[in-house]
């Protein structure tokens, strides 16, 4: 009698235990969600941010408002969202520092890996490799040969130590066998001002930030960081097609506190990825030089810890020391 009796309660208790968070899944979103961006308005982040959580709003039926936490190379906006409640209402869409920053600083107040649960990888955008005219470097190979004929000699400018332009320049001279000087800026604009000016002789901005300049004839392009060449600058090959194994690529992801319920991450990954596949949001994503990936939540988990791994081993490698 006594099992009997236990037979039935265990279903009950089970299906007690489970209701709470299918009615959770059921009846989200039911209120407006907070997307956090860990950078300041107008840049790139937040251009990708606020024109994902326009599209997301439309399709969700619940505002999508967009929270700018900028500060120290975006943990302060990170953290926040990490240490948010766990019940799918705060969001983040981060740029590639989450796979840098780790190595960067002695200490953070959050673990990437642990601490936000992987949605979807939005976009990828290349850096390019460009060169003010009066350099005598038409292409990658005659670059690399006239750095190893001058070691130390070329100057490279970039956004600051440990942006992705600077990884991108570390990673280079890795892989070339090259010896270039590394002179950091205070942010991308200072560092094209002295790159057309002619103050350093190259850089590795972002293709948005690098466009105009290139249409124009005031810097040329010798290649894109990506593996593969960008459909937004054909004719421009990929370094990687002259170096072996290079691949430095800047990319946006959509994130939540890991503690948030399946269901819901499963939600969010279904109505981010539909408006990312949006031709008006692949309009917008093509203004800034990105490619839409809309990838898995498995998919950008993954490579979330590879790109964690490889930038380790180039800040390593580049005897670059945490702050």
């Amino acid at each position: 009698m006594y099992l009997k009796s236990i037979s039935y309660v265990i279903p009950m208790v089970i299906a007690c235990g489970w209701a709470p968070l299918s009615a959770t899944a059921q009846g989200y979103p039911a209120r407006a969600l907070r997307l956090i961006v860990p950078s300041a308005p107008g840049g790139g982040t937040d251009i990708v941010g606020r024109a994902l959580a326009a599209k997301l709003s439309a399709n969700i039926g619940q505002q999508v408002v967009v929270d700018n936490r900028a500060g120290a190379g975006t943990t302060i906006g990170i953290d926040l969202a990490a240490k948010s409640a766990a019940d799918g209402y705060t969001v983040l869409v981060s740029p590639s520092t989450l796979a840098i920053n780790v190595w960067m600083y002695a200490k953070l107040p959050y673990d990437a890996l642990r601490d936000l649960a992987p949605i979807t990888q939005i976009a990828t955008i290349p850096n390019v490799l460009v060169v003010h005219p009066s350099l005598p470097a038409r292409n990658v190979p005659e670059l690399i040969a006239l750095a190893r004929k001058q070691p130390g000699a070329i100057n490279v400018g970039s956004a600051g130590v440990g942006t992705s332009p600077h990884l991108s320049l570390e990673l280079f001279k890795h892989l070339a066998k090259v010896d270039m000087a590394h002179i950091a800026y205070k942010g991308s604009g200072s560092a094209t001002v002295a790159h057309l000016s002619g103050e350093i002789s190259a850089q590795f901005p972002s293709l948005a930030t690098a466009m105009s300049y290139i249409k124009s004839g005031r810097l040329r392009a010798l290649g894109v960081t990506t593996a593969k060449r960008s459909p937004f600058l054909k004719e421009v090959p990929a370094i990687g097609e002259f170096v072996p194994g290079y691949e430095a690529t800047q990319w946006f992801g959509f994130l939540a506190p890991a503690a948030v319920p399946q269901p819901v991450l499963e939600r969010l990954q279904r109505e981010v990825v539909r408006a990312l596949k949006s031709p008006d949001l692949e309009k917008v994503m093509a203004g800034e030089g990105a490619e839409v990936v809309a990838s898995t939540s498995a998919q950008f988990g993954a490579y979330m810890r590879s790109e964690t791994e490889k930038w380790g081993r180039v800040i390593k490698a580049a005897g670059i020391k945490p702050q």
